[in-house]
């Protein structure tokens, strides 16, 4: 069932509802009815927000393991330098290698973040477009029904 359907099952309820005597144009409506129609759009609402709590999970997962990557790597080239500390030249190499890892890590850990950012902003951007759409159509829809009471 789509979010038009039941939103044009909501707009018959409406319709049906029995106004109540000498309480200006107010009408009683089945509310378990209605509650069940808001809880059918709940469930119904587009998949681009069910995809972007998703994605930020999964940017959290992503960076998480980033960063524990990163801390590996840079704690395998401390390790890695200590046991190379015998000679001048040796250290220096293997300060040398220690930094190009660290860079490499915290270069890979900018460059995964920046790809999840950009990925959340955009399945973002795509559901608050969705969002914004349905919220029109509700609007449409209380406009509809205040004209259709003042029609009466």
């Amino acid at each position: 069932m789509t979010i038009d359907e039941i939103l044009e099952m909501m707009d018959d309820l409406l319709d049906k509802a029995v106004t109540v005597p000498f309480s200006n144009k107010k009408s009683l409506v089945d509310t378990e009815k209605l509650r069940e129609y808001i809880d059918n759009i709940r469930y119904n609402l587009p998949t681009e927000i069910k995809r972007a709590k998703e994605m930020v999970a999964d940017r959290s997962e992503i960076l998480t393991d980033a960063n524990s990557q990163a801390e590996q790597i840079i704690k395998q080239a401390e390790e890695r330098a200590k046991k190379l500390v015998s000679e001048n030249e040796i250290v220096i190499q293997a300060q040398e290698a220690a930094n190009d890892l660290t860079a490499q890590a915290k270069a890979m850990d900018q460059s995964i973040r920046k790809a999840m950012t950009e990925k959340l902003e955009d399945t973002l951007g795509q559901s608050e477009k969705a969002l914004q759409k349905a919220l029109n159509e509700v609007h449409s829809m209380q406009n509809a029904v205040k004209a259709a009471e003042k029609a009466k």
